[in-house]
């Protein structure tokens, strides 16, 4: 079995602003699995929160390369798949082998996840704006048919980005992501400002580390709380039981399909909902956890919509609405 990479870039439409960084691009690495004349892909994005740059990427997938060629099966290989420090290279290799497995046996990830398929609403960012520019943005996205908008905060002009948004938006669900970027005693005084605005949930209000206070947080307010860069593995989301309503999984972050469905049975088990979010990434990043969008109450993959340019196709969502086919493997095709 060999496995090789490509790196190219993505540019974003327009600049992502969040409470900690600004971004208007990224560079991607697309792995690739080949096995008795079939191919599989995946792809891994720089992050600097991740700490993740095309060097490092290089480097890791190097490891992986070596340990490829004792395999001849891609099921064998996945299932032993060496550890890395890096999730998101390992969420490169395990989706590129899944996507090779399903090739193999003709069928769609969905199914070797054992799940069925429906056509899913995703929820559409908008980043840190004016007023003014998120209400025109949010009404641009609802006529194109989208239900969710997940919105940056973490502005002095946060209570009057809602109400622009929800004066030109007044059906659509509203997700907050703050980033980490509030206080405990701020969240509480801006829900309880908010809860006129029928806000569905609220992810990561406060700065990772602090499971105590998002159950203080959790106790005070009337909307779901959602953690997320404190809930990277299994025990990290059984630590955070009781403490809020749900887990934000991003397959980058946990290290692939295999680790995610792990996290998600936790999630269940300790009376969590889940939310499947995701980088800035092109359609074949986030086609993987598009497979698993059934096991989801939060959907939250819009990465490749937000790209001018997306290289891959095959998941749909430029209506709010994501879809898969049963085109074996992961579905997704260059454009």
């Amino acid at each position: 079995m060999k496995l090789d990479w490509t790196v190219y870039g993505l540019e974003l439409t327009t600049p992502l602003r969040i409470s900690r960084s600004t971004m208007s691009r990224r560079d991607a690495v697309r792995v690739v699995v080949s096995c008795d004349g079939q191919v599989g892909h995946g792809e891994v994005v720089t992050s600097v929160y991740y700490g993740l740059d095309v060097a490092r990427i290089i480097v890791l997938l190097k490891e992986f390369q070596a340990v490829a060629a004792d395999f001849s099966d891609p099921a064998d290989f996945l299932a032993a798949l060496p550890p890395v420090d890096a999730p998101g290279v390992t969420a490169a290799v395990d989706a590129a082998l899944h996507d090779l497995i399903g090739q193999r046996l003709g069928v769609p990830v969905w199914q070797l996840v054992g799940r069925d398929w429906v056509d899913t609403p995703t929820a559409y960012t908008i980043g840190i704006e004016a007023p003014e520019e998120a209400a025109r943005l949010a009404a641009l996205l609802v006529a194109r048919g989208f239900q969710v908008l997940k919105v940056k905060l973490g502005s002095e002009h946060d209570e009057a980005v809602l109400s622009a948004i929800r004066a030109v938006a007044p059906d659509a669900r509203l997700l907050l992501d703050p980033n980490g970027g509030w206080t405990p005693e701020h969240t509480v005084r801006v829900m309880d400002r908010l809860s006129d605005y029928g806000i569905a949930a609220v992810e990561q209000p406060i700065a990772p580390g602090q499971i105590d206070s998002l159950a203080w947080i959790s106790s005070r307010v009337s909307v779901p709380v959602i953690a997320d860069e404190d809930a990277a593995t299994v025990a990290d989301v059984r630590a955070l039981a009781g403490a809020v309503a749900g887990v934000n999984i991003k397959l980058a972050k946990c290290g692939g399909l295999r680790a995610a469905q792990e996290i998600i049975a936790a999630a269940r088990e300790g009376g969590m909902d889940v939310m499947l979010g995701c980088l800035v990434a092109s359609s074949l990043g986030i086609a993987p956890a598009v497979h698993l969008s059934g096991q989801a109450r939060w959907i939250d993959l819009d990465g490749h919509l937000l790209l001018a340019d997306d290289p891959w196709q095959g998941i749909g969502g430029e209506d709010g609405t994501l879809r898969l086919t049963d085109t074996p493997g992961l579905g997704v095709v260059a454009r």
